[in-house]
């Protein structure tokens, strides 16, 4: 072992040339040997650390060393006349398995984010174009229907209606295919290293010893992996954070092989590997059970693989070439420009953190490795700062002291133990009941049967019948002191004591549970008959509440794993000669992210953990869905999607935008109810008038084809009148003109009859003449040519009613 004297760690503010040499990774190997592995106690951390932490994991199993309750019950350390069962009741299991089986049943999932800023513009142009689409709703909505073009600018189905809509939608909906490859590629790496079996083993760890450690590695056979790290193996400088972001140093001891070292370090010599097997191993209790075990096997040896940060000089010589441009050209911190400033170059520099890894033996003083590590892990948006390969948390951990729920309660398991010892002590000299017999008394007894009352008689009776047969006088008449020959023998007097050993064995069970916050609510042990279903409940998540710390600290492990496999996966992609392959390997999952995984590394992202809610969160969720959905603030599908929600603080605020939603949409419903029924009512009344008026101008437009009717019935009789009259004039006329014809016929008929009379008269006259020369000469008389009265019509007959009117 190294000796007792305490080593400094070297000057970081040497140059980096001295940082890289074998001898400064020497001095600060010995100063990690001199603080964890010194012989003095004060400072021996690592055995005091490797032995604490062995027997709170033996508290934890219910296995502890059972030497002390050895010693506490013997008599000078004689235990022939205890004949007890040493076994541990292993209280403490079910408590450590409660909390440790009850935080690794809850789910989670890693979402990245794209804080860079070619993600940051993307997210910003999507925001603004919903923002613009949100303003411009109504006149979108116009021209694709009046025009059957859409202007709008986001092609999402449903458009937020306020600001706070948008950023549930944001945080809910949207995602960038970049983030989903990088989710994508985060879940692969996380599975390919078991990494759910590995959190179980941290959330133990934290149960149990109140740190826990791991640590995330890439090399070319593995890619990039997650390492569990046991912290009894764990070495780190001083810290006073929990989560051990102050650290400057931290590493690990492993127990190896000689084959394998030789294997890792092929340049090692025969002289070396005598040296290193010569080299005994730090003596802890651990330690010297593997001696025991393994007789004494030297073929294997202790390890110290450790990360130290400090810081070196980025410097670059800028040179200004003859075309009046600048030249960068990287130099060494001893650069340095002329004083007299000639030349045309300056020097531009700047400090950056950086990491170196060593391999060292301690007790030999032999460091195997020592160089800056070749993938560090840095974030784009602060270069200069590295990240450790190690991700610790220690969430109760004070002045470098660190406390965990089992190292609360081992006393209270002592006690618990001492008293089921006590108990078995107490059973073991516990007795039956018995009977007393007076043999005198039953002396004085006659049956009267002629049979002897003997003792065996006696007992047979009592123990068949229960009764007893006893003389209160004695065969002289004297007073029988043996009056009751029977009595019982009460051998119940070590009742008191189990009675008293249950109460001090159920009392310290309590004060586990007091000091862990562990109640029977939580594990259902023993609920109380009497208590509400709500008041348990409330128990339970009391219980939960007192064990958050151990949950979030894993989340914060897993957030912290999740962020360095991002930044190794960028590394991987821009540097790794298997990028190709490593793409494959990832988008095998899902081919529609190869093209964004190939440009990953041009990306920035931010890894936060989304926990799902734990049974008590979803019933009070699942609660106000429920009861939203009775009084119809929502609809079944608001509900579906409310439950596929895992974040519950996301899922009330989207409850509460749906409600308001649901509410505003039926206020606007009812609005247009109350103002449809309004219309209705004043198109009822206007349709009402509109009948009236209908009827009123029917009634006049009746009374108007009445009127029309009767001036039509009258025009047509007066039409007709005055056909008729026409016709009637016609036909006078006609008549007329027939008459008048008639009469000119006539009057010529007549002038004519007169003429021809004439003519005949004249003729007559003539042949009168000549007549009445013959009769003259013949001397006959003259003929008589006037009418005898037949030539006229009748009295009253004249065409005046023929006439014109």
């Amino acid at each position: 072992m190294a000796e007792s004297v305490y080593v400094n760690f070297p000057r970081q503010d040497v140059s980096d040339l001295e940082k890289d040499s074998m001898e400064y990774g020497q001095k600060v190997a010995e100063a990690i040997n001199s603080e964890w592995f010194n012989n003095e106690a004060s400072l021996y951390k690592y055995v005091s650390n490797v032995n604490n932490f062995h027997r709170l994991r033996l508290y934890a199993r219910g296995e502890q060393p059972v030497q002390k309750y050895k010693d506490e019950l013997s008599i000078n350390g004689d235990l022939s006349y205890l004949n007890l069962d040493w076994k541990p009741v292993p209280i403490i299991s079910k408590f450590v398995d409660i909390v440790v089986n009850g935080i690794s049943e809850r789910l989670y999932d890693v979402k990245a984010y794209s804080q860079s800023p070619n993600g940051v513009q993307k997210r910003t142009e999507y925001m603004e174009n919903i923002l613009a689409d949100m303003r411009m709703k109504e006149f979108n909505e116009e021209a694709k229907k009046e025009f059957g073009v859409d202007t709008s600018k986001s092609d999402i189905k449903e458009l937020p209606q306020t600001d706070e809509e948008l950023g549930i939608h944001m945080q809910l909906t949207y995602k960038q295919s970049v983030e989903l490859a990088e989710e994508q590629a985060i879940r692969t790496l996380l599975k390919g290293s078991n990494y759910d079996l590995i959190q179980k083993r941290l959330y133990y760890d934290i149960t149990t010893l109140g740190i826990a450690a791991v640590k995330t590695d890439y090399n070319h056979s593995e890619g990039a992996v997650v390492k569990y790290v046991d912290p009894a193996d764990l070495i780190y400088s001083h810290s006073d954070s929990p989560y051990f972001d102050d650290i400057y140093y931290v590493g690990e001891v492993k127990d190896i092989s000689i084959n394998e070292l030789v294997r890792e370090f092929p340049n090692l010599t025969d002289e070396d590997i005598k040296s290193i097997l010569d080299t005994p191993y730090v003596k802890t209790q651990v330690s010297s059970q593997r001696y025991a075990r393994k007789r004494q096997d030297r073929n294997r040896v202790q390890v110290v693989y450790f990360n130290y940060k400090t810081y070196n000089s980025d410097v670059f010589k800028i040179k200004t070439t003859g075309s009046g441009g600048q030249k960068a050209i990287r130099k060494t911190d001893q650069f340095n420009p002329p004083v007299d400033k000639t030349g045309n170059f300056t020097k531009a520099a700047k400090k950056i953190e950086v990491l170196y890894e060593g391999v060292y033996i301690p007790g030999c003083r032999k460091l195997l490795k020592w160089g800056m590590c070749k993938n560090m892990m840095r974030e784009k948006s602060d270069f200069n700062k590295v990240k450790m390969n190690y991700s610790i948390v220690a969430p109760r951990m004070y002045n470098g002291r660190i406390e965990s729920l089992v190292g609360r309660i081992t006393g209270f398991a002592d006690m618990i133990q001492l008293t089921h010892l006590k108990l078995q002590q107490v059973m073991a000299k516990m007795v039956p009941d018995g009977v007393y017999l007076d043999a005198d008394g039953l002396a004085e007894i006659d049956l009267g049967n002629g049979t002897n009352y003997n003792p065996q008689e006696a007992l047979n009776m009592f123990f068949q019948t229960g009764s007893v047969i006893g003389r209160s006088f004695t065969s002289e008449g004297d007073m029988n002191p043996g009056k009751v020959p029977i009595q019982e023998i009460n051998s119940s007097s070590k009742g008191g004591k189990l009675q008293s050993l249950i109460q001090t064995y159920n009392y310290y069970v309590q004060m586990i549970r007091d000091v862990t916050g562990l109640n029977e609510a939580r594990d259902g042990s023993m609920p109380d008959t009497n208590a509400l279903v709500g008041v348990q409940k409330l128990a339970a998540a009391n219980s939960n509440t007192a064990t958050r710390h151990i949950l979030n600290s894993g989340l914060f492990l897993t957030a912290e794993i999740a962020e360095k496999l991002s930044l190794r996966i960028s590394d991987i992609l821009e540097y790794s000669p298997t990028k190709e392959a490593f793409i494959q390997a990832i988008g095998a999952h899902n081919v529609a992210t190869l093209k964004e995984m190939s440009e990953l590394y041009l990306y920035d992202f931010g890894i936060f953990i989304d926990l799902a809610p734990d049974e008590e969160e979803k019933g009070m969720l699942e609660n106000n869905i429920q009861m939203a959905l009775q009084q119809k603030n929502i609809d079944l599908e608001d509900a579906i999607d409310l439950r596929e929600i895992k974040s519950v603080r996301l899922a009330n605020q989207l409850l509460k935008i749906r409600r308001k939603r649901k509410m505003a949409s039926e206020r606007q419903a009812q609005q247009q109810n109350i103002q449809a029924q309004t219309q209705a009512n004043a198109q009822a009344a206007q349709q009402a008038a509109q009948i009236d008026a209908q009827k009123e101008q029917a009634k006049a437009q009746a009374l108007i084809q009445v009127e029309q009717a009767k001036a039509q019935f009258e025009n047509q009789r007066l039409m007709q009148e005055m056909e008729a009259k026409k016709q009637l004039m016609e036909l006078e006329f006609n008549y007329n003109m027939q008459l008048k014809g008639t009469e000119t016929e006539n009057l010529k008929s007549r002038e004519k009859q007169k003429e021809d009379r004439k003519d005949e008269r004249t003729k007559i006259q003539a042949t009168q003449q000549s007549e009445l020369i013959d009769q003259r000469k013949s001397g006959r008389p003259a003929k008589n040519f006037e009418s005898a009265g037949n030539d006229t019509m009748g009295e009253g007959f004249s065409l005046e009613a023929f006439g014109p009117k």
